[in-house]
């Protein structure tokens, strides 16, 4: 080999495992945002269901006024009626903090019990904005209420929507 032609193969082998190291960097880069894209929309789904069974708890409250959980047991046995109702059937496990540890929201008129979820977590979100308009910037910021996923609840008509149409939409 001709002294001239030494060190080639090294360099072009430095070369390659650079741009590996660059294509291995954006491919880590791309799953760590699908996961984080995936964890926001769990905690979507899990804060909504959580809403949704605190929703049906008090819609199952014997007699008037409704009573909403004092605890998320009460969401998974609700034992009022005589025979246990399941509201929810496992306690949700938040997925930013890895714990069923969500925040329990109280009911200004029923101060013992609750109304509404969120995460603990601060850790910042993908997303602007939710899905009614709102400024989120951390996942604390989603407050998951039962007046907002109720089970029953009629779509209510838009300014611009026509009137037949709205009529038609709470059938």
């Amino acid at each position: 080999m001709a002294p001239a032609q030494r060190g080639y193969s090294y360099l072009a082998v430095l070369f390659l495992v650079a741009l590996t190291a660059a294509g291995l960097a954006a491919l880590g880069q791309a799953w760590s945002t699908a996961a984080q894209r995936e964890r926001e929309r769990e905690l979507a789904f899990r804060g909504g269901e959580m809403a949704r069974a605190i929703d049906a708890y008090a819609k199952a409250s014997p007699g008037l006024p409704q009573r909403y959980p004092e605890s998320l047991e009460d969401l998974l046995a609700d034992n009022r009626a005589g025979r246990p109702r399941h509201h929810l059937r496992r306690a949700y496990v938040d997925p930013f903090t890895g714990q069923a540890d969500w925040e329990l929201m109280p009911e200004p008129s029923q101060p013992a019990s609750f109304s509404a979820v969120r995460s603990r977590s601060e850790r910042p979100l993908l997303r602007e904005f939710w899905l009614d308009g709102s400024q989120v910037r951390v996942a604390r910021d989603l407050v998951f209420a039962a007046r907002d996923y109720a089970v029953n609840a009629r779509p209510q008509p838009s300014p611009d929507m026509p009137a037949s149409a709205a009529s038609a939409a709470s059938r």
